[in-house]
């Protein structure tokens, strides 16, 4: 009996190539293009988005177990529509994410920013 995944045991590798073969067994590739999994990423964005639409701050912390499952069903869309979207344009994504990472350090240290909510263009300006 195999293990069900979990984050800690799971890489993205093997998510990728789950998208790829759940993808390959429908014959979806002509549908997923560039183009179209990147619209249905924000489509699938915006229905996570109204889970969270009219709640407060804190409601929006503290969720019934069935909008927490809801929600985690959004995310999954978009991170499957994320993973094949790597697939398609044949992005090592964990290579993307570390450059992105080591950007997101230079724009945003952590001695400027800490506990501040400012686009990266506020700190430039030398603004406190």
């Amino acid at each position: 009996m195999s293990q069900s995944p979990v984050d800690d045991r799971t890489t993205l590798q093997e998510l990728k190539n789950r998208v790829a073969a759940f993808v390959a067994e429908r014959d979806w590739q002509q549908f997923h293009t560039p183009k179209n999994l990147s619209m249905s990423i924000a489509i699938e964005a915006a229905e996570l988005m109204e889970h969270f639409q009219w709640l407060t701050v804190e409601a929006s912390r503290n969720l019934a177990p069935e909008a927490l499952a809801d929600i985690g069903e959004e995310l999954a869309d978009i991170v499957i529509y994320s993973l094949s979207l790597a697939n398609t344009l044949n992005l090592d994504l964990a290579q993307t994410v570390e450059a992105k990472m080591t950007k997101n350090i230079r724009k945003y240290p952590a001695d400027k920013v800490k506990g501040k909510a400012h686009k990266y263009t506020w700190y430039e300006k030398g603004e406190e």
